[in-house]
C-alpha cells in the first residue's frame, strides 16, 4: 500500500468522524434560540393545521407538488442530455424536444388550474 492511499484513507475517516462529532457537540452545547413563532407548526403554506387526519385539502397543494416534480425531472434529465448531445445527434435533439413539449403541457395545465394563485 502506498503512503498516499493510507494518508487519504486516514483523512477521510478523520473527517467522517469529526464532522458528525462537531454537529452533535454544537447541538448539545450551542445556543438555543426558541420562541413562540419558532415552535409553531408550519406546513405547506398553511399556518396551523387543526382537525381530523382525514380532512380534505385543496387540490392546489397536490398540483404544486406535481409542478415541483416537473421541473425537478426536467433538470435531472437535461444535464446528461446536454453533455452527450453531440453523440446523440438529431435523434437525441428531437427526443428532448418531445420531452420538453410534454413538460410544457403539464405546466400549462397547472397554470390554467391556478396553482400559483394563492388567494
Amino acid at each position: 500500500m502506498s503512503t498516499e492511499l493510507v494518508l487519504s484513507a486516514v483523512i477521510f475517516i478523520g473527517l467522517a468522524v469529526a464532522i458528525p462529532l462537531v454537529m452533535v457537540l454544537t447541538g448539545l452545547f450551542g445556543p438555543r434560540a426558541g420562541g413562540v413563532a419558532k415552535n409553531e407548526p408550519y406546513e405547506s403554506g398553511i399556518k396551523r393545521v387543526v382537525g381530523m387526519a382525514d380532512q380534505k385539502f385543496s387540490v392546489k397543494f397536490y398540483l404544486l407538488a406535481i409542478l415541483f416534480l416537473i421541473f425537478d425531472i426536467e433538470a435531472v434529465f437535461m444535464y446528461p442530455w446536454a453533455v452527450s448531445l453531440r453523440e446523440l445527434g438529431v435523434f437525441g435533439f428531437v427526443e428532448m424536444v418531445v420531452f420538453m413539449l410534454l413538460l410544457l403541457t403539464g405546466l400549462i395545465y397547472i397554470l390554467k388550474k391556478g396553482v400559483l394563485n394563492w388567494r
